[in-house]
């Protein structure tokens, strides 16, 4: 069974920092690649950044671009997002989701976690 599992969320000061990990089982790791998406209320969810854990390819949304860092620990079957110079406007439900790199950037991927909770005060 895929076992996707957050952490790291919470509360910070617009320009502070946080660093979520997700934690992932029930399938070999270089198979999938691992996204993060977040939803904000009322709003419709949103791809932040990918990774494929075979060959290291990542993607960035435009507006986290040189704020968020996504990484791979394969040792640990876990990536990781860390997140720079946090603006209120990143405030949301932060999941991460596997499945085939083309799946995590064009559709809908099969696998998602639970979500961690970001707020970023002003």
């Amino acid at each position: 069974e895929v076992q996707l599992v957050e952490s790291g969320g919470g509360l910070v000061q617009a320009g502070g920092s946080l660093r979520l990990s997700c934690a992932a089982s029930g399938f070999t790791f270089d198979d999938y690649a691992i996204g993060w998406f977040r939803q904000a209320p009322g709003k419709e969810r949103e791809g932040v950044s990918c990774i494929s854990s075979s060959d290291g390819r990542t993607y960035y949304a435009d507006s986290v671009k040189g704020r968020f860092t996504i990484s791979s620990d394969n040792a640990k079957n876990t990536v990781y997002l860390q997140m720079n110079s946090l603006k209120p406007e990143d405030t949301a439900v932060y999941y991460c989701a596997a499945d085939e790199m083309d799946k995590l950037l064009y559709y809908t991927p099969n696998y998602w976690g639970q979500g961690t909770q970001v707020t970023v005060s002003s």
